[in-house]
C-alpha cells in the first residue's frame, strides 16, 4: 500500500464534498472542483477526515491509490484556501514590476522579460 495514500485528508469546515461513485464533488467558498475516482478506488468520510483505500490488491489499484489521495487533497486545498506561490529573486540587479496585466522581470538579460499574467492569478511584488 502506498505510504502516501494512507494519509488522511483534512476537511476543512467550509467545505462540502459528496461521492456518487465514480463521481467526487468538491465545493468550498473559491469554486467547484470535480473530478471520477477509479473503481478500483474507495473512499470514506468520518468526522471531518476522508481516507482513501484500495478496493483490491492489484498493481493497478495500488498505483492509483496515492495518486488518487494527493489529487483529492489538492482539490480541497484549491476549494478552501486557494494556492500560493512565492517566488524570491535573489542576485544584484534582480527585480520584478506589475504593470497593467503583466509583470516584468529584470533578471540579468540584456533586455526585460515581460510575462502575460492570466485573469484568474493575482500577482504582488513585495520588497
Amino acid at each position: 500500500m502506498s505510504r502516501i495514500g494512507k494519509l488522511p485528508i483534512a476537511i476543512p469546515q467550509n467545505v462540502d464534498i459528496s461521492y456518487k461513485e465514480p463521481d467526487l464533488t468538491i465545493k468550498g467558498k473559491f469554486g467547484t472542483l470535480e473530478t471520477k475516482i477509479p473503481d478500483v478506488i474507495s473512499i470514506t468520510e468520518t468526522a471531518g477526515t476522508l481516507t482513501v483505500g484500495v478496493k483490491e490488491n492489484t498493481r493497478n489499484s495500488r498505483s492509483l491509490h496515492g495518486l488518487c489521495r494527493t489529487l483529492i487533497n489538492n482539490m480541497v486545498v484549491g476549494v478552501s484556501e486557494q494556492f500560493d506561490l512565492t517566488l524570491i529573486l535573489k542576485g544584484v540587479g534582480y527585480r520584478a514590476v506589475v504593470q497593467g496585466n503583466e509583470i516584468v522581470l529584470s533578471l540579468g538579460y540584456s533586455h526585460p522579460v515581460r510575462i502575460e499574467i492570466p485573469k484568474t492569478i493575482s500577482v504582488d511584488v513585495v520588497q
